[in-house]
């Protein structure tokens, strides 16, 4: 085992050792962690998430476990827009503070997305009659641009999560949210990964090959409006 890469919107198991979590990940050579951060835990889009700065607050921890902020990427992921009271609303602004937290634990990658709302997304938010918004290209890029320019401020690098639209955008760079490379980078003993595609990921997906260790079929109990993937919600 190379790497072992984790996603979540909350450690907060991790770090209490449930299940003897942590304990677990002690016996690989190198853990890897996705922390996303959007600015709406608690919130009605995310409301079995963490509030930001109760999950900014786990940074510091997380740094330890990895033992290199090099092995966390913080992902403002994804970039949302909707229709409260007739105005509409984003995250966009709870932007620069994520940014700041995460480079003041010495994080270096930050990734980011505009919301792509698959049919079952868009059925969830009917039933909640949460009024989604997808803005025009032209908007994301200018977006990205001004994301690109705070991220640049805190030395942070800003990629962008399979959003072929967003190419040439000064500042954003294309991600490989598992790349191959980065790892090998900073595997303890330098173990050469896997440079293949993983052909199971979307087109514009930079990946390389993993093997996912989920599955779609179990539920997530963050409830978040806009998942593409949770059964049932």
């Amino acid at each position: 085992m190379h790497t072992i890469v984790l996603w979540s919107k909350d450690f907060s198991n991790l770090l209490r050792n449930e299940h003897g979590l942590r304990t677990l990940l002690e016996a690989y050579d190198q853990v890897y962690l996705h922390f996303t951060l959007t600015g709406l835990g608690g919130t009605a889009v995310e409301p079995g998430v963490p509030p930001l700065l109760r999950a900014i607050a786990q940074l510091t921890e997380l740094k330890k476990i990895t033992g290199d902020p090099r092995r966390i990427s913080v992902r403002f992921d994804p970039v949302l827009f909707w229709e409260d009271a007739g105005a509409v609303r984003s995250n966009l602004g709870f932007f620069p503070e994520m940014a700041a937290a995460a480079a003041g634990v010495g994080i270096k990658d930050i990734r980011t997305s505009f919301a792509q709302w698959y049919g079952k997304a868009k059925r969830r938010a009917a039933a909640r009659r949460f009024l989604f918004i997808d803005v025009a290209e032209e908007e994301k890029r200018a977006h990205a641009a001004a994301l690109a320019e705070v991220a640049a401020a805190h030395g942070l690098a800003l990629f962008a999560c399979c959003q072929p639209a967003l190419a040439g955008v000064p500042g954003v760079k294309p991600s490989a949210c598992i790349d191959a490379t980065l790892l090998e980078s900073l595997h303890p003993a330098g173990e050469p990964a896997s440079q293949r595609k993983d052909r199971s990921q979307r087109a514009g997906c930079l990946c390389t090959e993993s093997k996912d260790i989920g599955s779609y079929t179990q539920a997530c109990p963050h409830g978040c409006v806009y998942c593409y993937a949770n059964p049932g919600i």
